[in-house]
């Protein structure tokens, strides 16, 4: 009977040798992952040290192949091979690829960079994510979500058998309390913004424009993101229509070396979508028409020169008029969860995801409605639990 082949990745007999004073070789027959059995040595000062270098040599051994990518690869140069496929292949915006960049520069490479990717084990990578994840959770995601596609690279190229980051453990998630402005909270926003744009006596610079109180209504009719609501251009709106409309198709979003520019198209396909507006929306559309500025993209919000309001610049505004309010939890995103539980609240979940261009009901639930969990009707079970039932019923419940 022939003798059955090596499994991969095993080895056969250790053989030990002596080759000089001092100096011992062991060797054996290694099957490697490409299916071929070759033979591997390794040499000491004596044969027990020998075998022990052996046995680490063909514990780290990875196919033999022409691959830029092996072991012994550094994963800060993984890091860099990685990028540029994501780029070749441009199956991520920029900014998404920014996004990753930030978070090898910050958190990954400081810490593991240095690391070959042998010994880049479950262990080591799974601490690293808890570390980050004590202060920062949703940076230990991000760096989660990195370091898995980078090593998925390294599997693909067959410098690792298996993907580590898929052995580690699941990430802490804060515990988050959806939170939506109810009517005095609501009016309580609109006073702080009327307050801001108040122009003060004396104060060098030009007047706030009425932007802010715009886009904040605009939010609220419409339940758009931020970036959505300025990226709107006046063709993207039907005012004149039985039912007026906005139709969001675009956003603004920032690419390192290039600023901020529109994207024609929005973060998902669900969120392309016509709006019917409500009509405090279109009134202060039709008045703002009245005064708009020229804008070269037909913007509805432009700055003065005419260009791309920015999202960061508008949450500057909206940190500046909220200041000494008692509104500091309240963010452009805080309308958006209010809208969704308002629709929820008076029409459906699905409604609301509708609205806010979700592909999933679940998200709309989990993460902008607020609504408790309502239990099934038990009342009439534990009415048997009232101190007014009669002695019998008591102790027949008491016996049961």
């Amino acid at each position: 009977m022939a003798r059955p082949s090596l499994p991969i990745g095993t080895y056969g007999n250790i053989r030990t040798e002596t080759l000089g004073a001092n100096r011992f070789c062991a060797r054996a027959r290694f099957r490697d992952y490409d299916g071929r059995v070759r033979d591997v040595e390794a040499t000491d000062v004596t044969g027990p040290a020998a075998i022990r270098a052996l046995k680490a040599k063909m514990r780290d051994r990875a196919t033999p192949n022409d691959d830029e990518i092996t072991r012994e690869t550094f994963v800060s140069k993984l890091a860099e091979l990685w990028v540029e496929e994501i780029l070749a292949e441009e199956r991520v915006t920029p900014q998404t690829v920014d996004r990753y960049r930030t978070s090898l520069r910050t958190a990954i490479l400081p810490a593991v960079g240095n690391l070959r990717l042998r010994e880049a084990t479950v262990g080591r990578l799974d601490k690293f994510l808890r570390e980050v994840a004590k202060d920062r959770p949703s940076a230990a995601k991000g760096a989660k979500v990195v370091l898995s596609q980078m090593f998925g690279l390294a599997a693909r190229r067959g410098a690792l058998t298996t993907n580590p980051v898929r052995d580690t453990g699941r990430l802490r998630k804060p515990r988050r309390t959806v939170a939506a402005l109810d009517t005095d909270q609501l009016e309580g926003v609109r006073t702080a913004i009327r307050k801001w744009q108040e122009p003060i006596p004396g104060k060098p610079g030009p007047r706030h424009t009425g932007d802010l109180a715009d886009i904040v209504d605009l939010l609220l009719a419409t339940g758009a993101r931020i970036g959505e609501i300025l990226a709107l251009r006046w063709q993207d709106v039907d005012l004149a229509a039985t039912q007026p409309t906005a139709t969001i198709c675009g956003t603004i979003v920032y690419v390192k070396g290039k600023g901020f520019f529109r994207q024609d198209w929005t973060k998902t396909d669900a969120g392309y979508r016509t709006i019917i507006l409500p009509r405090f929306a279109v009134g202060m559309l039709m008045a703002r028409q009245l005064t708009a500025v020229d804008s070269p993209d037909n913007a509805i919000f432009a700055s003065r020169r005419g260009t791309w309001l920015s999202p960061q610049n508008v949450r500057r505004q909206w940190r500046q008029a909220r200041a000494d309010t008692g509104l500091e939890w309240v963010t452009p995103h805080s309308f958006r969860k209010t809208v969704a539980s308002l629709i929820d609240r008076e029409a459906s979940a699905k409604h609301a995801a509708a609205q806010l261009g979700h592909e999933s009901e679940e998200i709309t639930k989990k993460h902008y409605i607020v609504k408790p969990a309502v239990a099934p009707d038990s009342s009439h079970i534990l009415e048997k639990l009232s101190p007014d039932q009669p002695a019998s019923g008591k102790n027949a419940s008491s016996q049961g």
